[in-house]
C-alpha cells in the first residue's frame, strides 16, 4: 500500500484548519509584488483576489455524469458569488487542457482550479499560472509533480476504495451464499491520479481475503497494471472482461464478484457479464450515475459511491470566496497528499457508500436521485 494515501481522514465537526490561501513567491520575486493575475498584497506577503476575478475552472472529458454537472454548478455558483468563470473540458486529450490552462492565464485568471485529465502532466503550465500570482486548487484529481499547487479538494479517494472492498464483501455474502468466492478487478485510468488510491483502498479490504482462500481472482489479474482501463473508457473495460470471462469462466466456471470503481465500468462489465450468459454477480462502483441507481433499486448492480457534486463545487468556490476576502482556504488534511515534490494540504469530504437497502434514506435531498428511489 502506498504510504501517499495511507489512512482515512479525519473530518472535524467545528472549523478546519486553514491554509495561507493567497498565492505566495515561488519564482525568487518580492513576495509583497504582483504581477500578471494577481490582485492586492496582503501584510504576510499574499495576495487577495479582486472582486469580479476570472476563474479558471479545467475540467477533464465528460466521461461521466458528475463532470457534466460540474460545469453546470461552476459556472452558475461562481457567477452568483461575483465571479467570471472560464469552464471548459479537455475532451481532447492532455494537451488541449495545457492549451486551456495557458489561456487561462493570458485571461488574468486569478485562480485556477483543475480537475486534471493527467495530473502529471500540468507542472510547466502550473508553474506559469502560479508565477503568473494565480492561486492553484485540485479539484477532485491530485495535481502530481509540482510546486504550483495550493490545496486539494476531494472526497477521500483511498476511503472511497475501502467502501467499495466492504461492498463486495457484504454483497457476496448477502447474496452469493458461503464462500470461497470467484472475483474480478477492474481499476480506473492510469494517468489519473485518483485511480491509485481507489484500487489500494479497495485491496487493503480485499488481499487479506485472497490471501486466506476467501477470494479467487481466476483470471490472476491482480494488479493495478493489470485491471488498468485506459481512459476510463466503458468499451475498454467490457473488451477486457469478454475476454477474461472467454479465458477463464467457461463451462460452469461462476463469476461471483467484480470490483469497479465506478458506475461506467460497472454496467459496461454486467453487459458483458450478460452477453456470456452468466449470473449477474455482485457488483461495485462510483459516482451515483442514474442508470446504475435505477440498476441498483432493480437489484442488479450492487453498490455505488456517493459523493455529492454539488458539495464539492461548493466547497471550492466557497474557498474562491475565502481568497476575495483576503482569507485563507480551509483544509482538514496536511499530511496525506504527497505529490511528488510536497505535500499538498486538502480539504476532503466524506463519501457515502449506497447499496439496495439504503439508497433511499442516502440520496433523499438529492432533486435527481431521491425520485429514483421512491416507492
Amino acid at each position: 500500500m502506498s504510504n501517499t494515501f495511507k489512512g482515512v481522514a479525519v473530518f472535524a465537526a467545528a472549523g478546519a484548519m486553514l491554509l495561507a490561501g493567497c498565492s505566495t513567491d515561488r519564482g525568487g520575486e518580492d513576495p509583497g509584488s504582483t504581477t500578471g493575475a494577481t490582485g492586492s498584497p496582503t501584510a504576510d506577503g499574499g495576495v487577495c483576489i479582486e472582486e469580479g476575478a476570472t476563474i479558471g475552472v479545467a475540467l477533464p472529458q465528460k466521461t461521466s455524469e458528475n463532470w457534466v454537472l460540474a460545469e453546470e454548478l461552476f459556472n452558475d455558483g461562481l457567477t452568483e458569488a461575483g465571479f467570471n468563470p472560464i469552464v471548459q473540458f479537455g475532451n481532447s486529450g492532455v494537451t488541449e487542457q495545457q492549451n486551456q490552462i495557458s489561456a487561462m492565464v493570458e485571461q488574468d485568471a486569478q485562480v485556477i482550479v483543475v480537475g486534471a485529465i493527467d495530473g502529471s502532466q500540468l507542472g510547466s503550465q502550473l508553474e506559469t499560472a502560479a508565477d503568473a500570482g494565480a492561486t492553484i486548487i485540485a479539484y477532485d484529481r491530485l495535481v502530481k509533480n509540482t510546486e504550483a499547487v495550493d490545496a486539494y479538494i476531494a472526497f477521500d479517494n483511498f476511503q472511497v476504495g475501502v467502501l467499495q472492498g466492504e461492498a463486495l464483501l457484504q454483497g457476496l455474502a448477502e447474496r452469493k451464499g458461503e464462500g470461497p468466492y470467484n472475483i474480478e478487478l477492474i481499476a480506473g485510468s492510469a494517468d489519473d491520479a485518483n485511480s491509485i488510491p481507489f484500487f489500494e483502498g479497495a485491496m487493503s479490504v480485499l488481499q487479506p481475503k485472497i490471501d486466506d482462500g476467501t477470494l479467487t481472482v481466476v483470471s490472476g489479474q491482480t494488479t493495478f497494471e493489470q485491471a488498468a482501463t485506459a481512459g476510463w473508457q466503458a468499451q475498454n473495460a467490457q473488451t477486457r472482461m469478454d475476454t477474461i470471462l472467454s479465458g477463464s469462466y467457461s463451462g460452469d466456471t461462476e463469476l461471483h464478484g467484480v470490483l469497479s470503481p465506478n458506475d461506467t465500468l460497472a454496467r459496461a462489465a454486467l453487459t458483458s457479464v450478460d452477453q456470456a450468459g452468466k449470473d449477474t454477480p455482485v457488483i461495485t462502483g462510483q459516482d451515483s450515475e442514474v442508470e446504475s441507481v435505477k440498476s441498483i433499486v432493480a437489484g442488479e448492480q450492487y453498490s455505488t459511491i456517493y459523493k455529492d457534486t454539488r458539495e464539492l463545487v461548493a466547497q471550492t468556490i466557497a474557498s474562491v470566496e475565502a481568497l476575495a476576502a483576503c482569507g485563507e482556504i480551509p483544509v482538514n488534511d496536511t499530511e496525506q497528499y504527497d505529490n511528488g515534490v510536497k505535500v499538498v494540504p486538502a480539504y476532503l469530504l466524506e463519501p457515502k457508500i449506497v447499496t439496495q437497502e439504503n439508497a433511499a434514506e442516502v440520496y433523499a435531498n438529492d432533486p435527481t436521485l431521491g425520485p429514483l428511489t421512491e416507492g
